[in-house]
């Protein structure tokens, strides 16, 4: 199929079968995370979910055999722009195919793809990361959580932190130290288990936001099939890097997906106004102008990693590059609509505010984290500097 019919072929598509509710901006309480805990405050967040993996949109450059639609990369270029289009949500979103799921397709082998992959793309399965530990952060190779063989299973116990979405997550992948006499990477083992055992223990953490979607992990004899090592037994520190660069291309928009919110012009024009066709606020203007231009420019780079990556499994070192554009991108213009709303930006709850309103207000405050979530933007400055860069120590 040429890639005009190709164009036209999914507009239609996409047009009969996105609903009217889903082209409007993500609300943080709609976003399509699956899972077999799932509840849906918008019906057509599930329909929309369920149509794009039968299409196999949910994950559209994989394989068909793991519920992909096995587009090029040219294919995807344009989803993602006739998607944008028509202001469409991802129809799904989340740890499973941002991040462990690509993993897999790289480290996985044939029997643990087939069991996980389709039920990562059709959202029956929820995924949170075991990385960080209290005493592990930064230096994630330091991680102390210990993994004993017991016949054909590993007992796991330790604590991990900051665990997205743990009390919501039906399987973790995670980092456990099987050799505790090896040099620290070289200890490491990735595997992945169930949350819904005995010995898993989630206490959900509240963040600045009101909202709780990072957690503290406890396992207690907790229990992992030896089948479900990723990679091979001590060296799950290679796989661990590699899902770290597709987590930090997603967490900075390098995968070139995402939709925001109104663009801040409308915004400062809504609540600041116009002056003979200007904004009113010459410095915001400004502010604006070069924040929609940086954003630009971003989208452009995006777009070239897109096409440069057709040759290559995964994302390399850039990703951090990514991940610290992106997000302190982000924070900038969160900023930028606090300084266009004013105060109606700094509302919790009650009147005097609206539904959008209060979730701007939530939003910014998340926004804190985005420069530490993934690796904190030092942490990317430094593989910048060594990895990208070359510079010497």
């Amino acid at each position: 199929m040429s890639l005009e019919n190709f164009r036209e072929e999914t507009r239609s598509w996409l047009d009969n079968n996105c609903p009217e509710s889903i082209r409007t901006p993500m609300a943080p309480d709609e976003y399509p995370g699956g899972g077999k805990r799932a509840t849906y405050k918008n019906p057509d967040t599930k329909l929309w979910m369920d149509r794009c993996a039968e299409k196999g949109f949910t994950a559209p450059i994989w394989p068909k055999e793991y519920g992909g639609a096995g587009l090029t990369a040219e294919e995807h270029q344009v989803l993602r722009q006739e998607m944008s289009r028509i202001n469409a949500r991802q129809p799904l979103v989340g740890m499973g195919l941002s991040m462990i799921g690509p993993a897999l397709l790289e480290y996985g082998t044939d029997e643990q793809k087939a069991e996980h992959l389709p039920k990562i793309s059709c959202g029956e399965i929820w995924w949170c990361q075991g990385y960080s530990e209290p005493n592990s952060g930064s230096d994630l190779a330091s991680i102390q959580t210990k993994a004993v063989i017991d016949g054909d299973e590993y007992v796991i116990n330790g604590q991990k932190v900051w665990t997205s979405g743990a009390d919501n997550a039906d399987w973790i992948f995670c980092l456990v130290r099987t050799d505790p006499e090896a040099p620290k990477h070289n200890g490491i083992t990735f595997i992945l288990f169930s949350m819904d055992q005995p010995g898993v223990t989630v206490k959900p953490i509240k963040l600045i936001s009101g909202m709780s979607p990072f957690c503290e992990t406890f396992f207690e004899d907790a229990r992992a099939s030896r089948k479900n090592v990723v990679g091979t037994v001590n060296d799950g520190w290679t796989v661990a890097k590699r899902l770290l660069q597709y987590e930090r291309t997603m967490i900075g928009g390098g995968a070139g997906g995402g939709q925001r919110s109104r663009p801040l012009k409308d915004l400062a024009i809504e609540y600041i106004g116009l002056d003979n066709g200007k904004l009113f606020n010459d410095s915001l203007r400004s502010k604006i102008i070069q924040q929609s231009m940086n954003d630009r420019c971003f989208g452009m780079t995006v777009r070239r990693n897109v096409a440069e990556s057709k040759s290559t499994k995964a994302p390399s070192f850039v990703s951090s590059m990514f991940k610290l554009y992106g997000t302190e991108q982000n924070k900038s213009r969160y900023e930028l609509m606090l300084e266009s709303m004013g105060s109606q930006m700094l509302g919790w709850e009650g009147e005097g505010f609206t539904a959008e309103e209060i979730s701007h207000t939530r939003a910014w405050l998340r926004t804190k984290g985005n420069s530490i979530e993934g690796g904190t933007s030092e942490v990317q400055l430094n593989i910048i500097a060594k990895r990208v860069l070359g510079l010497p120590d």
